[in-house]
């Protein structure tokens, strides 16, 4: 009983190690681009178009003093 369990832990791991093991390949990084000096500067765009000023509003009645105040009526207590 003993030889059988150490034949079969034997089988057991020379058959692990004949599995293919992942082939591992290195690949260079690619070279980072590096940015140039800042060019010359451009050209200065055209100013944009002023809109038109709106027509002015109607001047309002002048009062006569006369003051006229609405009270809301009173309304009954809730119960």
């Amino acid at each position: 009983m003993n030889r059988v369990m150490l034949i079969s832990a034997l089988l057991a791991t020379l058959s692990l190690g004949a599995c293919d093991r992942p082939t591992v390949v290195n690949v260079p990084a690619t070279p980072v681009a590096v940015p140039g000096p800042a060019g010359p500067q451009g050209a200065t765009g055209d100013t944009g178009y002023t809109g038109a000023t709106g027509n002015t509003g109607a001047t309002g009645k002048t009062g006569d003093g006369t003051t006229v105040v609405v009270m809301p009526p009173a309304s009954a207590p809730a119960n």
